[in-house]
């Protein structure tokens, strides 16, 4: 089982490292390693939150999130997002955008392929807070069955109620956010509305098709699905349309979670091609692993709170971006704080199970969605 899930990875990152060795010995062994480490930690919620979405797709989308997705994760986000936000700030085309990258210059000297990507960081961490606040207020706004932090979780589910409650919180924090954290608050203004906007477009028509092939099986009930339809739960799997826009949602997550660790990285090293072996494939693909491993072993539904303590990890995430606009985040701090929660929900999760012993078990994991790829 262990093979199967991350023998992929574990070749990655065994091709990525010695591409590493050959390419700027053995520093570049040890900040390769480095990087991977960082995105693995930075990401665990992430995976959480896309093993959690991933149950609701149908296998076909599963897949092509699994194989497609990665790769936009893997060569997007990891190597053409910094070259695209420098070529956007610096007024340069793609070509020199690129050359500029492989100066490998000192992020703290202006004009360099860092400083000019440091310098986008208030607008970056304005989009990518947003988003990610967006997505912590609508989980901890709504009524569940079982709460975790219950002093605090019912409370705010009772207050979420009130209609549209996360936009207006969101709202106030960027507003709070461009007023006392960064230096031109109209552009941090700007990015975050877009921030909130692609949240609430991809997030509702993902919920809008998602919810119209739900009711077309509901009311032909007479109707087998198709393989992949619906799962052990009898809820209908996301296909088609439903399937496209939570494939856009999960890929625009993974944007948002990605841009602590592309800014972080050049606080260690200022080499492209390293960020690229570090970040990209061993981090992405790790993050890819973990993901099939929690879909597979119906981790989600056996252990209540990892849900839980994810998006709480994704709610401090967010605060921190937003403060990183003015105050600079160490790196590590940021990676631990969702390490503190997913282990805290984990460890809270073990013991509601000896509490509730139905509540997980063996018939889970025989029940839970199959992820082929």
């Amino acid at each position: 089982m262990f093979l199967r899930t991350f023998g992929w990875s574990l070749a990655v990152t065994v091709a990525a490292l010695i591409t590493a060795l050959f390419y700027g010995g053995w520093n570049a062994f040890v900040l390769c390693l480095i990087l991977g480490v960082l995105e693995v930690s930075l990401s665990f919620d992430n995976a959480v939150v896309n093993a959690k979405v991933l149950e609701r797709m149908s296998e076909a989308w599963q897949k092509i999130f699994l194989t497609v997705g990665v790769l936009i994760a893997v060569f997007g986000m990891r190597l053409v997002f910094p070259l695209l936000i420098v070529g956007v700030t610096a007024n340069l085309g793609p070509i020199d955008a690129l050359n500029l990258a492989m100066e490998k210059g000192d992020p703290s000297v202006p004009g360099t392929y860092g400083y000019v990507l440091a310098e986008a960081h208030p607008q970056i961490a304005a989009f990518g807070g947003l988003f990610l606040l967006m997505l912590f207020l609508d989980f901890i706004f709504e009524e569940r069955e079982i709460s975790w932090l219950t002093w605090i979780e019912r409370p705010l589910a009772r207050v979420g109620k009130l209609a549209n409650l996360s936009v207006v919180v969101g709202g106030v924090a960027l507003v709070l956010a461009a007023e006392f954290l960064a230096e031109d608050s109209h552009v941090v203004l700007l990015s975050g509305i877009l921030g909130m906007l692609t949240y609430l477009v991809v997030n509702g028509l993902g919920s809008l098709f998602e919810g119209n092939l739900e009711a077309e099986i509901s009311e032909h009930g007479d109707v087998t699905p198709a393989k992949g339809a619906s799962g052990p739960s009898g809820l209908a799997k996301a296909t088609g349309k439903a399937g496209f826009f939570l494939f856009l949602y999960l890929e625009v997550l993974d944007a948002s979670f990605s841009f602590d660790g592309v800014i972080g990285a050049f606080a260690i090293t200022p080499d492209p091609i390293i960020i690229a072996l570090g970040l990209g494939f061993i981090g992405a693909m790790f993050v890819r692993s973990i993901t099939i491993f929690l879909v597979r072993k119906g981790t989600l539904a056996e252990y209540v709170f990892l849900e839980h303590g994810a998006h709480w990890a994704i709610g401090a995430l967010a605060a921190i971006l937003l403060l990183s606009i003015k105050v600079h985040m160490n790196e590590v701090v940021t990676g631990m704080v969702g390490v503190v929660f997913i282990g805290a929900a984990f460890l809270s999760s073990l013991r509601y199970r000896k509490l509730h012993p139905s509540a997980g078990g063996a018939e889970i994991e025989a029940d839970a969605p199959k992820v082929e790829v």
